[in-house]
Formats: structure tokens, sequence, C-alpha cells
């Protein structure tokens, strides 16, 4: 099985291969993703693990795509996301974790002032 790099590294390939980062549109490469995740939405519903797999892998190639052509690295991104979420508080509402309302988007864990 292949490392997570090296696939990330072949899904960059292929994407400059098909054209798709020199002449994609970022807006565009965002619907596909959330194409895909309404594929997840259905498996899911359907309780096909397969389907459920295939959607996963497919929103992963469309974010790592999309990264690519925001000159990002997806690492980057989801350290950056992850120190925003580890100071989360909030609770499980209907099945999902819900956020307190006194938090806002521009947390930042190493300002004292936030706290």
């Amino acid at each position: 099985m292949r490392s997570y790099g090296e696939l990330e590294a072949l899904v960059i390939a292929w994407a400059a291969q098909k054209g798709i980062l020199e002449n994609g549109i970022p807006r565009a490469q965002a619907m596909k993703t959330w194409e895909e995740t309404d594929e997840l939405i259905q498996a899911i519903e359907d309780d096909n693990m397969s389907e459920i797999e295939d959607a996963l892998g497919d929103i992963l190639v469309t974010i790592i795509i999309q990264a690519e052509m925001q000159g990002l690295k997806l690492v980057d991104c989801l350290e950056s996301a992850y120190n925003i979420i580890s100071q989360r508080t909030g609770k499980m509402v209907g099945g999902q974790f819900v956020k307190d309302n006194t938090e806002h988007s521009g947390f930042d864990p190493n300002n004292a002032s936030n706290t």
C-alpha cells in the first residue's frame, strides 16, 4: 500500500497531466467536491461501505487538487484547522458536534486576549 504522500503526489501529477491545474477554475473544483460529498451522503443513506470508501477517496482527490490550485499544502490547511478545533468547546446534538456560540472563526490559540 502506498503512503499518503505518494498518493497525494500521484493525484497532483494526474491533475497536471489532465490540464486541471493549468486550466481549472477553483470554484468549479469546489463544486466537484460538493458533488462528491452528495455521493457520500447517498452512500451513507444506502449503508453501502464500498460506495462510502469510493466517495471519501473522491472527495480527498478534489481537495488535494483544490489545495494545489490555491498554492497551499493540504497538511498546512489541516494543521491550521486542528489548531482551531483543538480549542473548541461545544456539545453533541442530534449525533453532531455543535460548537459553542461564544466562539468566532478568527480564534487564535496563541493569543491570550482570546480567553
